[in-house]
């Protein structure tokens, strides 16, 4: 099937998907986040609290699932927020999240 383009959404999301079956092991992928060229979050999609098995379990106990949903599941440390000093996107960011065989999403940052 492979990747393929995901129309605009209004969150940082795409623009690339991949399905199960097209990624072998969701929890051995190198995942990382750049602010205006500094590496501001790295990780390993094996560091998550729960596996993606256990969340579309809790999940599908709640509520219906469908072909199509998206599920969210969080971002590794370095938030801006809890640093020190503080760090928050500002007009201009140029922010860029890399996840090993997916790809990367590129956003520059506007506010209204």
């Amino acid at each position: 099937m492979g990747a393929r383009q995901v129309p605009g959404f209004l969150l940082p999301l795409g623009p690339w998907i991949v399905t199960a079956e097209e990624l072998r092991d969701p929890h051995g992928l190198h995942i990382a986040c750049w602010l205006n060229g500094d590496l501001v979050q790295e990780s390993h999609t094996g560091n998550m609290i729960f596996s993606v098995p256990e969340v579309i379990s809790f999940l599908s106990r709640h509520f219906t699932l469908y072909p199509g949903d998206i599920i969210l599941t969080g971002t590794p440390s370095g938030v801006g927020t809890f640093r020190d000093p503080p760090v928050y996107l500002k007009d201009g960011d140029l922010v860029i999240v890399e996840i090993q065989g997916i790809g990367k999403l590129v956003n520059r940052c506007r506010t209204v």
